[in-house]
């Protein structure tokens, strides 16, 4: 059986020939050879679709899924779904609603949008917001663009402590773009030490809280950055108790919104938050829904600025993004709408007060003790001799921990991170310690 390709190799052949190019290889010309080196193969041998479905249903097959208690975090977390959530998303006239090119007579769909971006703002403390981009490092990089379209510097403040997944999308923006990164490292609580702003700086990035799990003080950044960007990349549910980052003078807020009512789902699709103040609106990239009036009098709902390429004058265009995670927004939105800001602030301290436990009871066991005396929120850096042999343990226990790779990417040596949500029961926690106690 044959890979599934529409075109013959006559079609393609014809196809080239009316262009007038030798090979398929050559459509890609175009693409500088220093871009075309970056690529990578999928990996796969070139072998029929019947052998690749099978080898990646094998694949499948060797992953434990759901017979592990997720202690995972770094960036993604296992938190309870409210089945209403699920329910509005099954309803045809949003799931096949899912980007609506003539949003004017979608007023359902621009209605939620509208619901959406008012929660990001009164979240984040920001002004405005747009309606959802593909994830939160996305997100990210974009930020990093407009910032350096309003201030104008080339280098950017990259935290030791950003999720170094992020950092590596935001890299190939920023190498994309001429951008120069400059690492600013952390102290022994895990907090970031900014000590000095290089000449040219368009932006510092803060995570908060930061991939080790450790709160930042984002208090008086912005009056040390003055023109550049103060961009904080957050985790949503943090802002339940959390001062919001528009309080301390952030020019933009982004961060991945996984966590607001999205299971897991093996790393997808996943929600890219963004949200910035009102001078900076027509920088902003993706689209933005409005409520107005008609000439009668009644309210509606319409698109009210949309910066992409199909939309504007391409040099005009803000971003690329040819689309957003809509349906993953309005899960979002629906999450958010069904607890309110007590259901939210509950589901992070319920997380606080079963981490801040269990991080007493791993510290209580000889050889782990805390990576950084920095205050952390529901997940924290456990640090021990040997942290692949403990997270095997684990493992074996039936308990998935974040790999210590991870964390040695951010130049942090034997340790792993542990995170725990509002899902975790007592009964997990008690399995955890004593899998971690176990000798050999």
């Amino acid at each position: 059986m044959n890979p599934y390709i529409p075109h013959t190799k006559k079609d393609i052949e014809e196809m080239l020939k009316v262009v007038g190019l030798p090979d398929v290889e050559a459509l890609f010309s175009d693409i500088p050879e220093e871009v075309r080196r970056r690529f990578q193969p999928l990996g796969l041998p070139p072998r029929d679709e019947i052998w690749v479905s099978r080898y990646i249903a094998g694949l499948a097959e060797r992953s434990p899924g759901r017979r592990l208690v997720p202690f995972l975090g770094a960036g993604l977390y296992d938190h309870y779904v409210p089945p209403v959530v699920g329910h509005i998303l099954s309803r045809a006239e949003f799931y096949t609603a899912y980007t609506p090119y003539q949003p004017e007579i979608s007023q359902g769909t621009l209605t939620w949008m509208f619901e959406y971006q008012t929660m990001v703002c009164e979240l984040t403390g920001m002004e405005v917001a747009n309606s959802s981009m593909y994830d939160g490092a996305t997100a990210l990089a974009e930020a990093v663009y407009m910032a350096a379209r309003a201030v104008g510097g080339k280098t950017v403040l990259v935290p030791k402590s950003l999720h170094p997944h992020v950092r590596e999308v935001l890299a190939t923006y920023a190498w994309a773009a001429g951008l120069k990164i400059v690492d600013v490292p952390f102290n022994e609580s895990g907090q970031l030490e900014l000590r000095e702003i290089p000449e040219g700086t368009c932006a510092l990035i803060v995570q908060e809280p930061n991939f080790f799990g450790v709160v930042e003080d984002l208090s008086g950044l912005k009056e040390r950055l003055g023109k550049a960007f103060l961009i904080v990349y957050v985790n949503p549910i943090a802002l339940g108790v959390l001062e919001p980052p528009g309080n301390f003078g952030a020019d933009v807020v982004v961060g991945e919104g996984q966590v607001l009512g999205l299971p897991l789902s093996f790393g997808g699709p996943l929600l890219g938050l963004f949200a910035t103040r009102m001078e900076y609106l027509r920088r902003m990239p993706g689209r933005l829904s409005g409520r107005t009036v008609d000439a009668e009098g009644k309210e509606g709902y319409v698109m009210a600025f949309q910066t992409r390429e199909q939309h504007i004058r391409r040099e005009q265009a803000t971003s690329n993004i040819c689309t957003n995670s809509a349906l993953c927004a309005l899960a979002a939105a629906v999450y958010l709408a069904a607890l309110g800001p007590e259901g939210l602030a509950r589901v992070a301290l319920l997380s606080m007060e079963r981490a801040h436990a269990l991080a007493e009871r791993i510290f209580s066991v000889p050889g782990f003790r805390p990576a950084f005396s920095g205050p952390f929120l529901y997940e924290f850096a456990v640090a021990c001799e040997d942290p692949e042999a403990a997270v095997r343990k684990l493992r074996a226990a039936g308990i998935a921990v974040a790999s210590p790779s991870l964390l040695k990417k951010c130049g942090v040596e034997n340790a792993f991170l542990v995170a725990v949500t509002e899902k975790r029961t007592q009964e997990e926690l008690d399995l955890f310690v004593r899998a971690l106690s176990q000798r050999g």
